[in-house]
Order: structure tokens, then sequence, then C-alpha cells
């Protein structure tokens, strides 16, 4: 089916589905997953669209969206789009004043949020917000109030059925669904501002619906499948390949409960398809490396002979002269080793998407001979967000596939990517200039990333462009290479790479306890910190970086790094929400440590 708005796509699919028992989502409660009938989701989204329209929601107007993963937040999305509103969704975690900045920049009239947390938020910001008049808490849990622009979710709902009969409400509803055009402003969403204020993009239905056509013509998603949705639906990647892809072509999706617990929900679900980031991939990775320090000499040496044999497999797969012996040896392997670890995932996994960031060929290499299929996304919220995927039938390690049909890839001179088709953006929301310097006066967009395309003519990222730093000695280095490469060693859970203006690289590095643990290390109770430094610790480390690093150039060499105890996260600032580094406040965080490691003699 080729879609033209989201607000149609939904009409279409819940009128295709509804007379079935299938579920379309499934949602944790009491313990279990329940349930939820398409025609269940039409009533609540029928019901929400009138209750906001009470409140004054009219087409065009900005409507933000405060809420973690849940069906509330689906029900939202769908309701702001069918009226002909536009949606501003944001992450939860953000703060006050980040969300002060988007809600007074797009000029917000109803905000849309899960719990008191986020209501209070609101509330204390509520004056900087002139243009808004409505709040709507999710949660039931909210006392009653004198506050009469505040509202609970299900009196907004019950305000929506009791206006009208349900045929009335039904024949209003898909009066306003016809109205939405394709060009119309479909959600502002703003990126992660790690370089300054963040600039709301502004996505179309078109916009929207070009990546989702064009996807599913890849990736051929079905009734059967059945997602597992753990990342923030407010950020792009998410959005498309966990919510829509999964909604426009039947398949169900389950709410997982929180990051923490995805591992738990895997086996309870038990997904075919599961979107995630990079740094899932390589904290499962990690993990299974550790378990295995952990077992018998015997079993240590089988999976290490797995993991020969599975290496063998795949550069002969990538090669094309697949030998019958390595295709057994390969068989063996998998029934000794690789299956058991498919089952971590609840073993009815399709594939996985991989997006938000670079996925170290490393990483790929280790889920690939275990049997579980990466396909690798790449593209940016400016863009809908995708611009390239991997398929199945083609899928080159360390690239991340072709173009969507209908979107033009080429590379500037500076090697950076550039993209035009009908997935870019409108533009900035109220920020010409910015729209300007992102989109040129051919329509190409800007990414901002370098990359290349290999003989196969798959795209191969090889670092963002304002990332890249030059050396004192005038190198031209890629960190997130230098990156990926030390992430490779067992115990590296995190690393960021200086360098710029520097005569050497050096690194931070936030170390596995599992992994060192199972090399016998193990810290004492009172003084974890002195610990991390210890000569012994930092000989193991090092011994590891070294050998991990091997085949870079000698100027892209860690010669120096400082084993720091807090790793890089959300919660303390230095990682966006879709878990990439901030580079520039881990350099201002670190900077007396940083010109330490400048000091005294080198390594090597």
């Amino acid at each position: 089916m080729q879609y033209q708005t989201i607000a149609s796509m939904f009409v279409e699919v819940g009128e295709k589905f509804h007379r079935d028992d299938r579920a379309v989502y499934l949602r944790k409660t009491e313990g279990h997953f329940l349930p939820v009938s398409y025609a269940e989701l039409r009533e609540t989204v029928e019901c929400l669209m009138i209750g906001l329209k009470q409140l004054g929601m009219e087409a065009g107007d900005r409507i933000g969206i405060v809420s973690e993963n849940r069906l509330e937040w689906v029900a939202s999305d769908f309701a702001i789009l069918c009226a002909g509103a536009v949606d501003v969704p944001v992450f939860p975690t953000l703060t006050e004043r980040q969300m002060e900045f988007i809600y007074a920049n797009c000029s917000a009239s109803i905000l849309i949020v899960s719990n008191r947390l986020q209501l209070q938020k609101i509330l204390n910001i509520r004056e900087q917000l002139p243009g808004l008049e409505h709040i709507v808490v999710m949660n039931d849990d909210l006392a009653q109030t004198q506050d009469f622009s505040v509202h609970r979710w299900s009196d907004v709902i019950s305000m929506g059925r009791q206006l009208m009969p349900a045929d009335q409400r039904t024949t209003e509803f898909l009066e306003s669904v016809k109205t939405v055009a394709s060009d119309d402003l479909c959600t502002i969403i703003y990126t992660s501002g790690t370089t300054g204020q963040p600039k709301g993009v502004m996505l179309s239905h078109s916009n929207l619906c070009a990546n989702i056509n064009a996807i599913n013509e890849l990736i051929h998603v079905g009734t059967r499948d059945v997602f597992l949705s753990y990342l923030p639906m407010c950020h792009s990647y998410e959005r498309i390949a966990g919510f829509y892809i999964a909604f426009a072509y039947g398949a169900t999706t389950a709410f997982a409960e929180s990051l923490e617990t995805v591992r738990t929900n895997l086996l309870e679900v038990r997904p075919t398809v599961l979107t995630s980031v990079p740094r899932l991939f390589e904290r499962i990775r990690n993990g299974v490396m550790a378990t295995m320090e952990k077992q018998s000499p015997l079993k240590k040496k089988l999976f290490q002979w797995s993991l020969h044999i599975g290496q063998d497999w795949i550069e002969q797969r990538e090669r094309g002269n697949l030998s019958l012996r390595t295709k057994a040896l390969h068989r063996i392997a998998d029934t000794a080793v690789f299956s058991k670890v498919r089952q971590l995932t609840g073993g009815q996994l399709r594939f996985f998407v991989s997006g938000g960031g670079a996925l170290s060929a490393d990483v790929k290499s280790f889920f690939t001979m275990m049997g579980m299929t990466i396909l690798e996304g790449y593209g940016l919220t400016e863009s809908s967000p995708v611009i390239a995927v991997t398929v199945p039938e083609d899928d080159e390690i360390g690239t991340v596939g072709k173009p969507l049909q209908g979107v033009q890839v080429r590379l500037a001179d500076d090697g950076e990517i550039l993209a035009k088709g009908p997935n870019i953006m409108k533009g900035y929301w109220n920020d010409p200039q910015a729209t300007k310097e992102a989109i040129d006066e051919e329509g190409w967009l800007h990414t901002g990333d370098v990359g290349m395309f290999t003989a196969r003519g798959n795209l191969k990222i090889t670092d963002r462009k304002k990332n890249i730093f030059v050396s004192s000695g005038g190198k031209n280095i890629a960190p997130q290479l230098i990156e990926n490469a030390i992430l490779q060693s067992r115990f590296v859970d995190q690393v960021f790479i200086i360098g710029e203006k520097r005569p050497y690289c050096t690194a931070l590095v936030v170390v596995d306890i599992a992994a060192l643990h199972a090399a016998g290390l193990t810290p004492p109770k009172n003084d974890v910190s002195s610990w991390y430094q210890s000569q012994e610790v930092r000989a193991v480390v090092w011994k590891d970086i070294q050998h991990v690093q091997r085949d870079l150039a000698k100027y892209e060499r860690v010669r120096k790094f400082l084993i720091v105890d807090e790793a890089f996260s959300v919660e303390n600032g230095m990682m966006t929400p879709t878990l990439k580094l901030k580079r520039k406040v881990i350099e201002a965080h670190y900077a007396e440590q940083i010109a330490a490691l400048y000091e005294g003699s080198e390594h090597d």
C-alpha cells in the first residue's frame, strides 16, 4: 500500500484489520502483556481528537507530547495528525529550560504529558509559554484541581465520547481526515542541540510517507511480525522504524517497560523485529564475551573455535566463495554455540534494525556469525529520517546499503554526503537562515556526514564532518573510526577520543567491570576509584587496547588513556537521548584530566 498522509494511513490500516481479533499493540499490565485491538485504538483516537477539538485544537496548531513510549503516546499522535494539527514530541528527560525553549519557540497551544512529574515541569515554566492554553495528563492519578486548564486524559476521552453519538463522531472524524493534505506540516522534531539551541525540523505528511512506502519495498514487514519498542518514539528513527512501519503493514508492537527491562521483555514478547542503536548491540556482544570468560576451559575453547569458524564463514561469504567445509563447520558451531546465543532474544527474531549512529563492523560481524541479521540504516531527522538501508540480499558489512527508492545521494568534493528526495524536510521552524545552510539552492541536503561508496555501490559512513579533527602534525583524524576499533576490547565499555590540535591521540575509557571480574580482577569494596588507576588494571586494559588498534595508522593510535569512574550517560548530560556522545560536554568536564594526558612521556 502507498500512503499519502499519516492520517489516511491510520484509517486505511484500521479498516483493513478492525474486524479480526489481532492485537495492534501489547502493553504490560499487572505483570502481563495484554493486547489492544484495532477497534479499541480507533475509538480512543476518535474520542481524543473530538475532545482535543473541544479544548480548542485546530488544524495547524502545534500540540506537544511529553511522554515515555506507551499506548497514549500513539493515540495522541494519531489524534493530533487526524485533526490536521502538528505534534511536537520531546524526550521526557529534557529539563524545564529545554522544554521552555522548544514550546515557546513553536508556540504550542496544548501539551499532553505522561505524569505528575512532567506536569510539574510545565507548570514551573508556564508563565514563559504565553501560547499554552491547556495541559492534558495521561496518568489518571492526578488529583482534582481548580486549574481549569489542566485535564485528565480520561476526562478528555469522555468529553469526546459524550459529545455526540458514535456514528456522528465517526463521520466527523473521517471528514477531518479528508482535509489533511500530503504537503501539510505533520510534525516538528527538535534536534538534540549538542552544538547549541535545538532547531525544529519540519516534516510533512508526504516526507514521512515517502520513507514508509520506500522502506517496505526493501524490508517486508507483515501481519506475522511482532516489534518490541524501547527507543523513544519522539525521535524520528523510532517513530518511522519502530512505530509507523509496524503499524502501516499490520504488525503488532509491544511496548517495553523500560531500557533496563529490554532483556526480560525480549524473552516475554519473543519479537521478530527489534529496532535499536549500536550501544545495545555492543552491550550484548560484550555481555556474551564476559559470560564465556567465566566458563570452563573446555567451553571457552569451544566458543573461541566457533568464533574462528564464524569469521572464516563471513569472510568467504563476502568474497562469494563459501566452501562446503566451512558451511559444515559453521553448522556445527551454530548447533553448539550460536543457537544458544540467539535464544537470548526470544528465538523468533527475523532481524534487528540498527540506526541512530554508526555500528562497528566488528559488532556487526559478531551478530552475523551468530545467525542474527542486523539491517543498518542511515539518515537524520532532516531526511524523515532514512536515506539508505542494508537489505538481507546485499548486506555488505561496514556499509549502510544503498539509497531508498526516490532518494538521490552524491558526495561533495570533501566527501560530505548530500541527499535529495521526497523525504527531505520542509525546513527549520522559524529559522530560514539555518534552512538555507542545510539545503542548497538545488535542493541537496548537506548531511554533515562524510562517506564513500564501495565497489558494490553501498554507502559507507566514515565520520561526522564536524567530528573530524586535525592533529598538530596536520593529520586528519576521524575519532569514530578509532573508537570503534577500541570498543572491540572486551575490557572497554565506552571510549572517547581526543586529539584536536594535539601531537597524538588519547582516550577516556569506561571499563567493563564484568569483563575485568572474568579476568580475575576484583575491586576493593571501599576504594573502587583508586583501583581503576592501579597498575594492575591499567596494564590489562592497555594491553588489550594495543591489540585492537594494531591495524590503525600510527598517527591514529591512542598513546595514553585515562580510566574514568563515571559512565557517559543521558542522566549526567554526556550523551544525547539516542546515546550519542556529547563531545564538547565531555571535553569540558574532563579538561584538566585531558591536559594531564599530554604531559610527560607517551606509552609507545
